[in-house]
């Protein structure tokens, strides 16, 4: 069953809940299969120990499969999903295509966010595909998931913005293939600025903590229809 919410509207918001909103579209729906087949796929090769015969056996397939779905029609950007008119609006294909937070992206951890008043509140699962020292997480991928998060946040002001600055405090290693918990407040939101901190948690201590300012642009870089 697919969610039933107002179509007429340009700008959805999935953020409303804990619970992960369901896909626009069948569409969607098997990509968001096909996203998940393929970050475990990542996972499996990263740390595989298998033969080269059978390494090289499965890029011939992959290999294969990509160039028949090349072949297939194609969408380049969030923008040009939206224009083709069937795959919702602005709000549903950022959360499908997000590099972060999309859960058709198989680069996406599947970051899960939801805002209860000035707050927000996420989680997130990182495998070995994002390792960094040996059994933590990169330092890097922990401030991009930073970053979408806190940039998730500032939608409790109604003022959101771009990334103007992002400082990460590294508290101590963040571990792998642990459920990681987020939390954000929005700090202030004057003019075209808005200031939100947040923190990662695992087991209910700090890892990492994080300060983002978000600065509105003066044109809208993307239209919605």
């Amino acid at each position: 069953m697919f969610d039933n919410r107002d179509r007429s509207k340009a700008v959805f918001s999935p953020f409303a809940s804990e619970e992960v909103s369901p896909p626009f579209s069948p569409h969607w729906e098997a990509k968001r299969r096909a996203a998940e087949a393929l970050r475990a796929l990542t996972e499996t090769l990263v740390t595989s120990d298998a033969d080269t015969e059978r390494l090289n056996a499965l890029a011939q397939r992959l290999e294969q499969e990509n160039a028949a779905l090349g072949a297939q029609p194609r969408l380049y950007g969030l923008e040009a999903f939206i224009a083709d008119g069937k795959h919702g609006g602005h709000g549903e294909v950022n959360h499908e295509l997000n590099a972060l937070g999309g859960w058709s992206n198989p680069l996406s951890p599947a970051l899960n966010m939801w805002l209860k008043g000035r707050e927000a509140f996420g989680t997130v699962r990182c495998g070995h595909a994002y390792e960094g020292p040996p059994g933590f997480i990169h330092g890097g991928f922990i401030a991009a998931i930073f970053d979408q998060f806190l940039g998730m946040a500032q939608l409790a002001g109604d003022n959101p913005g771009m990334t103007g600055t992002l400082t990460v405090r590294y508290h101590r290693p963040t571990p792998l293939n642990t459920d990681l918990s987020l939390r954000a407040t929005l700090q202030d939101s004057t003019g075209r600025k808005t200031v939100v901190t947040g923190e990662m948690l695992v087991g209910g201590e700090v890892t990492a903590s994080c300060e983002g300012l978000f600065i509105r642009p003066q044109k809208a870089l993307l239209s919605t229809p």
